[in-house]
C-alpha cells in the first residue's frame, strides 16, 4: 500500500509540476537537440534576452538550457522531415543547439531576435 502511495504521490507532482510549466505566460512547446542526440521534448520561455528551455520530464522547475540572445545567430531553418521529430515543426540550427517548434511559435522565436537592440548580436566581449 505504501508503494501505492507514493507513485500516486509522484504522479502528482509530475502533474503539478506540467501544469506550472504550461502556465506561465510566454512559454511554448519547443523540443532541443544537443550534438548527435534524439529530440527533446519541453517547454521554452523568454525571459529578457535569453530563452530559458525546461524539459518536460524532470523534476526542477529551472531552465536546463539558457539561450542568450546576445550573438545568437540562425545558421538554418526548415521543416522537419516525417520521422525526423514533431509532425509539423520547424528545426532552427542556433550553433551548438537545435530547436524544434511549431511555425507559430518559429515566428515569435524569430521576432523576440529581430527586437533585439542593434548591439546584441555584436560577439560578447
Amino acid at each position: 500500500m505504501e508503494i501505492i502511495a507514493g507513485i500516486a504521490v509522484l504522479a502528482a507532482l509530475f502533474c503539478i509540476r506540467a501544469v506550472a510549466l504550461h502556465v506561465r505566460r510566454g512559454t511554448v512547446a519547443c523540443s532541443v537537440r544537443t550534438g548527435e542526440r534524439g529530440w527533446q521534448s519541453g517547454v521554452a520561455r523568454y525571459a529578457g534576452g535569453e530563452l530559458h528551455w525546461v524539459p518536460f520530464l524532470g523534476l526542477r522547475l529551472r531552465p536546463r538550457h539558457a539561450i542568450a540572445r546576445r550573438g545568437l545567430i540562425v545558421s538554418r531553418r526548415r521543416p522537419l522531415d516525417a520521422g525526423e521529430g514533431p509532425e509539423g515543426y520547424w528545426m532552427v540550427e542556433a550553433g551548438p543547439i537545435a530547436l524544434a517548434m511549431s511555425e507559430d511559435a518559429l515566428t515569435g522565436f524569430l521576432a523576440w531576435l529581430e527586437s533585439a537592440p542593434p548591439s546584441a548580436h555584436l560577439d560578447p566581449a
